[in-house]
C-alpha cells in the first residue's frame, strides 16, 4: 500500500513539475513576444521630398521618437502625412529590423498671394507659410480669372516658375486674362492665361535674344522688345 502511495506521489510531483515548466515556458514566450513588439523603429528613410525636410516629414508622421515598429502601422503614418497640405500622396514600406521607407509626392507652391498672405499650391489649396521662394502675386485678381490662374500656373515647368519674381494682374480692353511677369533675370513677360504654356519655352527664347534685356510679349504674338 505504501508503495502505491509513493507511486501516486511521484505521479503528482511529475505532473506538478510539468505544469510549472509549461507555465514558465508560456511566461518566457509571452515575455519574448512582448519585448519583440516593443522593439523601436530603427531606421527611417525619406525619398522624393523637395520642399519638406526629412525631419519635418518624420515629425508630421509621428515617428520623431522612433516608436514601436510593430505598433506603428503604415496606415497611421500615411493618414498623419496626408493631413499636411504640402503632401499630395505617400507610399509607406516596412521591412524587417525596424526599417520604414516613406516616399512622398509633394504639392508644388505656385506663388505667394500678397493680398491674402498665403502661398498657393498646385492643387488649389493654400498654406500660411511664406518660407518658399516663389513668385509674388502683387495685386488683386478677379475671382474667375484667379481660379484659372492657379490652374494654368500648375502647368508651368518648375525651372521656369523659379525664374519669376512677381506676377501682376494687368488686363486691358482686349484681354481680361493678361498678366505682367517680372523675371529674376531683369526681363518682363506679358502673358495671357490661354497661352501660358508658351512660358515653358522661356529658356529657349532667352538663348535667341543674345543677352539683351527687354519685354517678351507672349500675350499677342511672340516677339521681344529690347529695352535701351
Amino acid at each position: 500500500m505504501d508503495k502505491e502511495k509513493k507511486e501516486v506521489e511521484k505521479v503528482k510531483k511529475f505532473k506538478f513539475t510539468k505544469f510549472i515548466i509549461i507555465i514558465l515556458l508560456l511566461y518566457l514566450f509571452g515575455f519574448f513576444i512582448y519585448e519583440l513588439l516593443l522593439i523601436p523603429t530603427k531606421n527611417i528613410f525619406i525619398s522624393d521630398n523637395y520642399y519638406l525636410t526629412d525631419q519635418e516629414i518624420i515629425d508630421i508622421s509621428g515617428l520623431k521618437n522612433y516608436p514601436s515598429f510593430f505598433f506603428t502601422t503604415k496606415l497611421s503614418i500615411k493618414n498623419k502625412l496626408l493631413k499636411n497640405n504640402m503632401i499630395q500622396s505617400v507610399e509607406i514600406k516596412k521591412e524587417i529590423f525596424g526599417k520604414i521607407y516613406i516616399t512622398v509626392t509633394e504639392n508644388t507652391p505656385l506663388f505667394y498671394n500678397s493680398i491674402t498672405k498665403e502661398t498657393i499650391l498646385n492643387n488649389g489649396k493654400s498654406i500660411s507659410s511664406s518660407d518658399y521662394i516663389v513668385p509674388v502675386l502683387t495685386n488683386e485678381v478677379d475671382s474667375e480669372v484667379y481660379e484659372k490662374l492657379v490652374e494654368k500656373m500648375a502647368t508651368v515647368d518648375i525651372n521656369v516658375l523659379s525664374m519669376i519674381s512677381e506676377i501682376e494682374y494687368d488686363p486691358n480692353d482686349i484681354d481680361t486674362e493678361r498678366f505682367l511677369l517680372t523675371m529674376n533675370d531683369g526681363n518682363f513677360v506679358y502673358i495671357t492665361l490661354t497661352k501660358i504654356s508658351s512660358l515653358n519655352e522661356y529658356i529657349d527664347i532667352l538663348a535667341s535674344v543674345e543677352g539683351n534685356k527687354g519685354i517678351l510679349y507672349l500675350d499677342s504674338g511672340n516677339y521681344f522688345e529690347i529695352l535701351e
